[in-house]
């Protein structure tokens, strides 16, 4: 099928913006040159991409579905184009990763410093996201690298590169708000406390709840939270057991201790990988060679 690049650009603004005079601002063309490129689309298609209204504009079943194919077309020809201009200008073009915000704080910056020392010039970006949804920005071709929770239920090993560090998981609580007559406790007498934990769009959550059901047991948390900063703070604070990475804490959660489970914590992984399927820049080659391998 013969259908201009251009007409699926102006789909592309009008379906992230679902608007089309905000379209047509961001392509610098006439709301109605948008309206009719969108029509042409639909024709050629033989389908409705939009259901438009005096009120808003909406992507038809059709115009999702090919939302999810023309997204990742614009994202890899927009990083393809940085690339050639940032390679053009500095070398090694730019570096962008993709992270939770516990993985940058507690396991990235000093590999950042350490990139940024030896190439000042290169421009550095991070995007914070969970771990699960990370996957779906290397897909996307929206991000060069991710360092990522695994196990992960969206991460293929076809787009790890290497496993950077290993972790077990905790649980931490303040002696002062809560008696446990032995530190070693059984998932059943935790279950028993008010548990707080990281909610169920991150792979620890995802971790837990599958770690309980292996052993018959079902998990409600107290709290859900997407910080693991934050459930220190509460933990230390008496409002529950907290579930969180070993690497989380530090000289100041000295008012907390560890409480050993009587059955085994599984090890879990910090892991780098790319999109196979796009190329790699000179900058994240260089990244990746900072990282440690376990």
């Amino acid at each position: 099928m013969d259908i201009n690049y251009e007409l699926y650009k102006v789909f592309y603004f009008v379906a992230t913006s679902l608007s089309f005079s905000e379209a047509s601002k961001q392509l610098y063309i006439s709301q109605s040159a948008v309206s009719q490129s969108i029509k042409t689309l639909e024709k050629k298609l033989g389908q409705p991409l939009f259901i438009r209204s005096t009120k808003k504009v909406q992507l038809t079943p059709a115009g999702k579905i090919l939302l999810k194919h023309v997204e990742p077309a614009m994202n890899l020809i927009r990083r393809g184009e940085n690339q050639l201009l940032d390679s053009n200008i500095l070398g090694l073009g730019q570096l962008h990763i993709g992270a939770s915000d516990t993985i940058c704080r507690y396991f990235l910056v000093p590999y950042l410093k350490q990139f940024h020392k030896k190439f000042p010039n290169v421009p550095i970006k991070v995007t914070n996201a969970t771990s699960l949804s990370c996957v779906d920005l290397l897909e996307q071709g929206k991000v060069d690298l991710i360092v990522t929770n695994f196990p992960n239920a969206k991460l293929t090993h076809s787009y790890m590169q290497k496993t950077v560090f290993n972790f077990h998981d905790v649980f931490i609580v303040n002696p002062a708000h809560f008696t446990f007559k032995q530190q070693t406790v059984s998932l059943e007498e935790l279950n028993q406390y008010p548990i707080l934990m990281l909610d169920r769009k991150s792979t620890t959550s995802e971790f837990l709840h599958n770690l309980f059901l292996q052993h018959q047991l079902e998990l409600l948390p107290e709290i859900e939270l997407s910080s693991n900063d934050l459930l220190i703070d509460l933990a230390k604070i008496g409002l529950g057991v907290a579930f969180i990475p070993d690497y989380c804490l530090t000289r100041e959660s000295r008012d907390l201790i560890i409480l050993k489970t009587k059955e085994p914590m599984p090890v879990r992984h910090l892991v780098a990988s790319i999109n196979p399927n796009l190329p790699t820049s000179s900058a994240t080659e260089e990244f990746l060679k900072l990282l440690p391998e376990v």
